[in-house]
């Protein structure tokens, strides 16, 4: 059936307030994959307080949500909760912590326990607050190999293996978050990932590109690990790319209004540079 443009535009944002599904902590679905097809990016709004870092593209018949961190306009940092309190536990509690003006966007991640705080390597502010984990374990974080994103405030951002971050990494970031697994490690998917498997989640994963870039994925709708991890490797052109987690994957807006619901642990803030007045 023929839809107006007007029906359109409805549905469109329809689907952008929808919520996101809650989901568990630590254990995750087994990894698989799926067949590719084309990508069609949509147009990047451009809104009253400036134009949004994301964008929508649709993969393999499934929509994602694109987020670009670029080290000459943003800086990266963690939050999982204020000083001296309890986690936010989610994105709109920490949205009221901040200037949302201030704010590219936020998304989770990388997975937690029951007490909301990171499983693994984290640092916050320069405060390592928990250990890298190298050591066996079930479900996703504990696929080998499993990965670090990580770098200073302003830039220097990179995603790499567990192990090899330990070997090779001996000043401590600005900011870094353990999860797993990876989803590609040196340009090729990690070797666990099937063709074609059942299992399908919204999920979100990190890479940065070449130039330094962040690339922040998230699914709209249900996505397989290998649609996610080749849309990183074909599209987005990172040689590694992080999985951060699986139903409970979550992303605040600002300059859309997207601001999606549910249970996060700690949380990637993508923030404005202050402008630099002019000579």
């Amino acid at each position: 059936m023929i839809r107006t443009p007007a029906v359109l535009l409805a549905l469109l944002t329809l689907i952008a307030c929808s919520e996101q599904p809650a989901g568990e902590p630590v254990v995750r679905a087994l990894l698989d994959g799926s067949t590719p097809d084309d990508v069609t990016p949509s147009p990047t709004p451009s809104l009253a307080n400036g134009p949004s870092a994301c964008r929508e593209v649709v993969f393999e018949q499934v929509t994602l949500t694109h987020c670009v961190a670029d080290p000459a306009k943003h800086r990266i940092a963690m939050a999982n909760a204020p000083a001296g309190g309890q986690p936010f536990g989610s994105l709109s509690a920490f949205a009221s912590t901040v200037d949302a003006a201030t704010i590219a966007f936020a998304i989770n991640g990388g997975m937690y326990g029951d007490d909301l705080k990171a499983v693994g390597y984290y640092v916050e502010n320069g405060e390592r607050l928990g250990e890298l984990d190298r050591g066996a374990g079930d479900g996703n974080f504990y696929m080998k190999p499993n990965g670090v994103f990580f770098g200073n405030s302003g830039g220097g951002w990179r995603v790499l293996g567990s192990n090899t971050f330990f070997n090779t990494v001996g000043d401590r970031p600005q900011f870094g978050t353990q999860s797993g697994p990876m989803l590609l490690v040196d340009g090729k998917l990690h070797p666990e990932i099937q063709d074609n498997g059942p299992s399908k989640a919204i999920r979100n994963g990190v890479g940065v590109d070449a130039k330094g870039a962040a690339h922040f994925v998230i699914s709209r709708g249900e996505v397989s690990f290998g649609q996610l991890a080749r849309y990183f490797r074909d599209e987005v052109k990172v040689a590694n790319a992080l999985y951060l987690d699986g139903a409970v994957s979550s992303l605040w807006d600002p300059a859309t209004g997207r601001q999606d619901k549910g249970r996060v642990g700690p949380i990637i803030v993508v923030s404005k540079r202050e402008e630099q007045p002019e000579q």
